[in-house]
């Protein structure tokens, strides 16, 4: 019986000296020495791997359970077809698949399973003089990392941890140089407070105060290098002659001009930290930075934690990614989810009209979504359905705009993207609005008679209505005269009344006399 053994250096093949004692059930006790282990098993051929890509590709077969043309080549120029040997493996399906094409007798149980862990407890001792006794470990190692990059298709130059510090420090950056910049014009701004209105730029600012220091030294100093306009320099130095500052000292003037180097220096090193940034979007989501742009690109990654986390969202996630307190308080309120979250700062949405923003935010995240997997998925180095995605969200764009539809072409390289989109162009191209006069009609004498029916019809009904009102204003007017009627006969009859009283009485009066 021959046992077949896989290394980290290579195959070996094994011949069982006592195969009666592999069923024993004390036969860990052989393998405790390295003598009493070579009495058991003897090396028979060792054949190593000529490179690291091979050993991987060895190995990698072995974990698929698939025949490697390296160990079929071993096995038939060790194991002749007539010698009627067994075979011992490892693995069961490896075993059906050297018994197919091989036509060699393949064994696998348990038995043979105590047998190799047996043999990988002296396998430094068994296999003696061909390898050495710290490379053996050495081979181990480097195997394990060369499969486990091959497994992960790992990359030095993928490493998406360096874009999430990378995006946070330039958040961090941004906030730090718009604090202190603020702290300098108003500090500066008690000796000099015009100068904060003729210069908006903060490095412009800090350059300028480093450059003059006190501002009686404005008219003597050259900005040109700082300041390319001319007029601004001129209404600068003008400025500063008349200035309403108070005066400040020398002690004052040194702290100003620290904080303006600080603010100089941190500006320089936030350019050089995007630069960084956009080579490393590039080279490891190069189809999201052509979506949505670095920042926009590199703050998805951030929020996610990671690309391969970024993969798997949906797009529905990808576009309200930002938005998690919005989409909340929208569920608990039941009033309207939000349509974008940090999709939003994308170009492609900033072309679009208000209206249609969330309708291309939609658009605009399920190719991301697309472009995102194939950038942590896929093996390619540069942009390859980055483009025509863009594409398909321009036309989108032209077609919301009420333009034509943009042609459908790929660019090969990236130095010939695709055009930016231009709105009034768009609408200039658009089709002239639909006029419902220049339709025509079918049957137009059933039409015409059809409609002077339905005006009869509305006549005679209006005509009926008008009548039950002049019918009802009549009735209403003879029942307010017999009421008007009734209360003055009434009247006259108390009036009558009371005139028989007043004789009565009187007739009695003249009676009594």
């Amino acid at each position: 019986m021959l046992l077949l053994f896989e290394t980290s250096a290579g195959y070996a093949l094994f011949k069982v000296l006592k195969p009666d004692k592999i069923n024993s059930p004390t036969l860990w006790e052989s393998f405790q020495t390295a003598e009493k282990a070579s009495s058991v098993v003897k090396l028979k051929s060792f054949a190593p791997y000529g490179s690291t890509t091979e050993a991987v590709v060895a190995a990698t077969s072995i974990i698929e359970s698939t025949l490697d043309k390296g160990l079929k080549k071993f096995l038939k120029k060790h194991i002749k077809d007539d010698s009627g040997e067994e075979l011992a493996v490892a693995d069961l399906k490896l075993g059906g698949l050297i018994k197919e094409k091989l036509d060699i007798q393949c064994v696998y149980n348990d038995s043979i399973m105590e047998l190799i862990r047996g043999v990988r407890t002296q396998m430094e001792s068994l296999i003696g003089s061909d390898t050495e006794t710290g490379g053996l470990k050495s081979m181990q190692l480097g195997l394990s990392h060369s499969l486990s990059r091959y497994k992960l298709k790992f990359s030095a130059d993928k490493v998406d941890i360096m874009i999430v510090q990378a995006i946070g420090l330039l958040d961090d950056l941004d906030k730090e140089i718009n604090i202190y910049a603020m702290r300098v014009r108003e500090w500066y701004g008690w000796h000099f407070p015009e100068m904060a209105k003729i210069l908006n730029d903060n490095m412009f600012y800090a350059r300028c105060v480093l450059r003059m220091g006190m501002r009686i030294n404005c008219k003597n100093c050259d900005f040109s290098d700082i300041l390319a306009d001319e007029a601004v320099e001129s209404t600068l130095k003008k400025t500063a002659e008349t200035s309403m500052g108070t005066e400040i000292s020398e002690m004052d003037l040194l702290n100003i001009k620290s904080l303006c180097d600080q603010v100089i220096a941190l500006s320089e090193y936030r350019l050089q930290l995007f630069d960084y940034l956009k080579n490393r979007m590039a080279a490891i989501a190069p189809n999201l930075t052509l979506m949505v742009g670095e920042l926009v690109g590199a703050r998805l990654i951030a929020h996610s934690g990671s690309l391969i986390n970024l993969s798997k969202h949906p797009a529905s996630t990808i576009q309200i990614l930002g938005a998690e307190k919005a989409l909340f308080r929208a569920l608990k309120t039941k009033t309207d989810t939000p349509k974008y979250g940090l999709i939003y700062h994308a170009s492609l949405i900033g072309q679009a009209a208000p209206k249609n923003k969330g309708k291309i935010s939609r658009v605009l995240a399920a190719k991301t979504a697309l472009a995102i997997r194939v950038d942590a998925l896929g093996d390619n180095d540069g942009p390859t359905i980055g483009y025509d995605n863009k594409l398909k969200v321009e036309a989108r764009i032209r077609q919301l705009e009420g333009g034509q539809k943009a042609t459908m072409a790929v660019h090969g390289s990236a130095n010939g993207g695709p055009a930016k989109y231009d709105a009034t162009a768009a609408r200039a191209l658009a089709p002239p609005k639909y006029n419902t006069s220049t339709d025509m009609q079918i049957d137009s004498a059933a039409s015409a008679k059809k409609e002077k029916k339905d005006k009869k019809d509305k006549k005679r009904a209006r005509e009926e209505d008008e009548e039950a009102v002049v019918e009802e204003e009549k009735t209403a007017k003879k029942s307010k005269k017999d009421k008007k009627r009734d209360a003055e006969d009434e009247a006259e009859e108390a009036g009558a009344g009371t005139e028989d009283k007043k004789k009565k009485k009187k007739k009695d009066k003249s009676e009594r006399d």
